[in-house]
């Protein structure tokens, strides 16, 4: 029996998160980009450029996903056990590939590209053993590394990203709330987190009552366990006294947006209320900084500074912020846009970026624990916006 390597499966109603003409802009800035390197298509593998290009983000499961973009053409490739679904969530044309013969995947992807031609792929994402069957099977005259050209774009948000963002960090407050609600002594990390992931999701689906939904979630850390930003979420049970971190994260459209509080149950120890205090005031410092013309770097200078004045330093842990749009802590990432030693990057009006200050003092000692303020700024002509409404501090986040 003769079985197709690929065909198209089109049913239902296309629904996306943006409009065509947000993403026919998309597309026209990639396009000028790719004039400028000489490339003739480009192959996209990753989960945040096929979102940010078409509107779809894919399922993998270990199976390959693509875009293919052509000075003309705009298609998907994806599996066939996803029927209809990328299609209706995809800007422009999808092709779905058969498993019933080995990588017809690359056959879809060569009957777009044509073989011979000069590719654009992305170095941070591709793997050795898919890049060897795109040099087998597309035969390029040459490949080029169009990843830094699409962060860049990527970093700089129109106004309908920011009008998703602006969602996002609402819904985090939301998520705030019921975790807050839902602490007290001898509940569960795990309890308390659901709470937060519950509200936000209800939230995002009265927001955006045709959206996918996926992902949302949040980490609710108490004790030793704040000790790191990413750290899971456990069953241990909150004690009176305890440090805690609250960190919400809804996924909409796979736009992450987050937001992050020190909290302590029902009492704070002098100690830790003035590591606590602390930090609040390197973060309100922060905020201060973020404004056009300013780099990252210098940012990051000048927090230190701040921190070292105090002795505290040697508590920092990570960077002090970071950009904000089709990301997440399993695909994605601008790193051109991270408040860090070694990013030059210039702040620009229309970029989107966190201040979140982090100190960890190791257990034993007096104040021990992890200490975290995270709001999201919008950068303006003038200075930032600040879209994170949940309340930071000793005044608000003592609870239970």
């Amino acid at each position: 029996m003769e079985r197709p390597q690929q065909y198209r499966f089109h049913q239902g109603e296309k629904s996306l998160p943006f409009s065509a003409s947000e993403y026919d802009a998309r597309l026209a800035k990639l396009r000028t980009a790719m004039s400028a390197q000489g490339i003739e298509a480009c192959v996209f593998t990753s989960m945040h450029n096929i979102a940010y290009y078409s509107g779809f983000l894919y399922c993998s499961f270990g199976r390959p996903y693509g875009l293919v973009v052509t000075q003309s053409d705009s298609v998907t490739i994806s599996a066939g056990i996803d029927a209809a679904q990328p299609w209706r969530r995809s800007h422009g044309d999808n092709i779905t590939y058969t498993d019933w013969q080995r990588n017809n995947y690359w056959r879809a992807i060569l009957s777009l590209t044509g073989p011979g031609k000069v590719i654009g792929y992305e170095g941070d994402h591709l793997t050795l053993a898919q890049n060897a069957l795109l040099n087998e099977f597309l035969a390029p005259s040459e490949t080029k590394d169009i990843a830094p050209a699409t962060m860049r774009q990527r970093m700089h948000k129109s106004e309908a990203e920011k009008a998703l963002i602006r969602h996002g960090a609402q819904v985090a407050d939301v998520g705030g709330y019921a975790i807050r609600e839902a602490i007290k002594p001898g509940a569960r990390e795990i309890d308390i987190a659901m709470a937060g992931r519950d509200a936000m999701e209800l939230e995002i689906a009265k927001r955006f009552p045709d959206a996918e939904y996926r992902d949302t979630w949040v980490w609710f850390q108490s004790g030793i366990n704040t000790d790191g930003a990413h750290n899971p979420v456990t069953s241990r049970q909150l004690q009176r006294g305890d440090i805690l971190s609250l960190n919400t994260f809804p996924m909409i459209s796979g736009y992450y947006t987050a937001l992050e509080r020190t909290l302590f149950v029902q009492e704070v120890d002098p100690a830790s209320l003035k590591i606590w205090e602390a930090n609040v005031a390197a973060h309100e410092y922060g905020i201060s900084l973020l404004k056009p013309g300013v780099s990252c770097a210098e940012v990051t200078e000048k927090i230190n500074e701040f921190f070292a004045e105090r002795d505290l330093l040697q508590y920092r842990t990570f960077g002090y912020g970071h950009s904000f749009g089709v990301l997440s802590h399993y695909y994605g990432r601008e790193a051109g846009l991270e408040l860090r030693e070694d990013i030059d990057t210039v702040l620009e009006p229309g970029m989107v970026i966190s201040m979140e200050p982090m100190l960890t003092l190791p257990e034993g000692q007096p104040g021990a624990g992890g200490y975290r303020e995270h709001d999201i700024l919008v950068i303006t002509e003038t200075g930032n916006e600040n879209i994170t409404g949940y309340p930071y501090g000793p005044e608000t986040n003592v609870v239970g």
